[in-house]
């Protein structure tokens, strides 16, 4: 059964939550993250302000499967990863 886009979201949010209080995670969870937002731009019901923060999460995720350190990646990133979920939340 595919997830709608609010499932999408809160599956996104959730990644992006646990990156931030463990600060650390898989390369698997930022390839995830990387075919959450590919769904999510595509899809008109997405706010537009979201869409601009969907960007941003797909090259963090994208350079996050990238990274031979991953969870230093994380780490630098962690002031972006609580923006981004609140940004989300205030949008969707």
């Amino acid at each position: 059964m595919p997830l709608n886009h609010q499932d999408q979201v809160t599956l996104l949010k959730d990644i992006l939550t646990n990156h931030q209080a463990d600060c650390c995670g898989s390369v698997s969870e930022c390839e995830q993250l990387e075919r959450l937002v590919k769904s999510l731009m595509v899809n008109s019901e997405i706010n537009q302000n979201v869409k601009t923060i969907l960007q941003e999460i797909y090259e963090y995720s994208h350079q996050g499967a990238q990274t031979a350190d991953l969870d230093q990646h994380i780490l630098s990133s962690q002031d972006q990863l609580s923006n981004w979920v609140s940004d989300i939340d205030q949008f969707s």
